[in-house]
């Protein structure tokens, strides 16, 4: 049996590509409630988790396929000796389909309410003293608010303390973009199967899933090649076989030199980061370009980091005649106004792979036009960093989720780009879009984005291609942000990379034995 393809363990899935996955396996002959009976059971192993042997576990049950889920949970719970009491937000004569079969298979041994009236009364009835609630009541594919009893259950559900187990995507998150629809479950656990929806990521709806585990319920990763899906969590599987490994007989001019231009004597330390994290991230050479009064700062605090003066936008143009230098970022501590905007055009008019940052977004967001068209001249990977200001700023008319907004940006931009906050996403232009997980909250401090385009410039310079360059960036800001911790500086990230790094080889090894 072949191996499952690497990248393909990043995939996620939409709702509507997720019911694509159960159609094509149920015609190449899987029976739908075989699906489900794995669900149920995988529902039921999470539920016993939190509730002591024969402890009781009540479960709210929707009218689709994830109340199906929940009464073969209810099965196997009671078969496993728990109490276990269940309740439909519909009658159960309108069930059909492989629900109605689980339906049927459950037995009548449970008490069921129907009339929405009575539904949160019955349900608080038993909530008192369940150990577990199990939300099935509508997963990933809900698309409206919650409403009436349904939203008054999900407040006294959410009120009781109970641990909640929730099937596939806790009720009220919408599947596609995280948003909360009136108000959601606030789970303990969340089960999902085949493949995590953008939901589980993206916030606020990541704030409600708790743990989430991924079911095999006997789909087969093959329906992904005819899905095709585009988006990805940003994981090591997604761009592992891009990661840059030394060549033995390799010198440093092959791993490439990364310019980094520095701003004036008093806002010098973000570049030098930047400088820093492209060194440790891999690129073999790294030369910090700064006016002359602040040439002498720069030398107090670099060692490895070579150093060049500039002193005005014609000398950028003229620095970068060495085509050894490939790869170009500018904006960390830079300044704001015509002259960054000029910079950012000397950068990209002789076609330099190039990350704009910070005050380089700032300054070029009056003529963004112009920018797309030299983003598309350069011929090379562009890396645009904002966060969610510099965005509105650089693409106020875009409307929608970050997801949405983000893909958008890349698209018109023609620049790979990376929408930063908890939940960053990260954008190509052809339409591939990943979504980060791995972030620290400790990473919301001074010059910990100067730290990130560094790492990514410096992916750039060994000539990784743009998007794999951009999320591999942010997945080792995000790891080196969790092994520094608590009291984390912007200072501390660049050292702690060398063991993220070395992770990644090991890995690689692995995956290629």
């Amino acid at each position: 049996m072949m191996s499952e393809p690497l990248q393909s363990r990043s995939v996620m899935l939409t709702p509507e590509e997720m019911g694509r996955a159960d159609r094509l396996t149920i015609e190449r002959g899987v029976p739908g409630i075989d699906l489900m009976e794995q669900a149920g059971q995988a529902v039921a192993r999470a539920a016993m988790k939190y509730a002591p042997p024969g402890g009781d576990i009540l479960i709210a049950c929707g009218p689709g396929n994830n109340g199906g889920d929940g009464f073969v949970a209810a099965r196997c719970l009671k078969a496993a000796g728990y109490a276990v009491h269940v309740r439909l937000l519909k009658d159960p004569g309108a069930l059909k389909g492989d629900a109605l079969v689980a339906f049927e298979r459950m037995g009548s041994s449970y008490e069921v309410s129907v009339e929405d009236d009575q539904v949160a009364c019955d349900f608080m009835k038993d909530l008192g003293a369940a150990d577990v609630v199990i939300d099935a009541m509508f997963g990933a594919g809900l698309d409206r608010p919650l409403s009436g009893a349904v939203l008054q259950l999900v407040r006294e559900i959410n009120g009781s303390g109970v641990p909640v187990v929730a099937v596939d995507l806790p009720s009220g998150i919408n599947g596609v973009n995280g948003e909360i629809l009136g108000d959601a479950i606030q789970s303990r656990a969340t089960v999902t199967f085949f493949r995590k929806k953008p939901g589980h990521l993206l916030y606020p709806g990541r704030g409600c899933c708790g743990s989430v585990t991924i079911a095999d319920i006997g789909i087969c990763a093959s329906v992904l090649d005819e899905i095709v899906p585009t988006v990805f969590e940003n994981t090591p599987e997604l761009w592992l076989s891009e990661w840059p490994i030394p060549n033995p007989r390799g010198h440093k001019y092959n791993r490439g030199h990364a310019l980094v231009l520095g701003g004036p004597v008093s806002a010098t330390g973000a570049a030098r980061l930047s400088a820093d994290a492209a060194l440790r991230a891999g690129a073999g050479l790294v030369t910090l370009a700064s006016p002359p009064d602040a040439l002498m700062v720069n030398a107090c605090h670099l060692t490895a980091v070579m150093l060049k003066k500039v002193k005005s936008v014609e000398a950028i143009a003229e620095l970068l005649t060495d085509w050894r230098l490939n790869t170009v970022l500018i904006g960390p501590g830079y300044g704001v106004g015509e002259q960054t905007a000029k910079a950012v055009r000397v950068v990209l008019e002789v076609g330099r792979k190039a990350v704009l940052d910070a005050d380089a977004l700032t300054s070029i967001a009056d003529d963004p036009e112009h920018l797309y068209e030299l983003i598309k001249f350069t011929g090379g990977p562009v890396i645009l960093t904002p966060h969610g200001r510099e965005f509105e700023r650089l693409f106020p008319d875009l409307e929608g989720d970050r997801l949405k907004k983000a893909r958008q940006a890349a698209e018109r931009s023609g620049a790979v780009v990376i929408l930063k906050g908890p939940d960053t996403v990260i954008a190509a232009p052809d339409g591939r879009a990943a979504i980060n997980s791995n972030a620290s909250p400790w990473l919301a401090t001074a010059g910990s984005g100067d730290v990130l385009a560094g790492i990514a410039v410096g992916l750039l310079a060994q000539h990784v291609p743009g998007f794999e360059a951009a999320c591999q960036a942010v997945w080792l800001h995000g790891e080196a942000g969790k092994i520094v911790g608590p009291g984390l500086t912007a200072e501390d990230l660049a050292p702690a990379l060398r063991p993220v790094i070395a992770s990644l080889v090991d890995k690689q090894g692995e995956e290629g034995s």
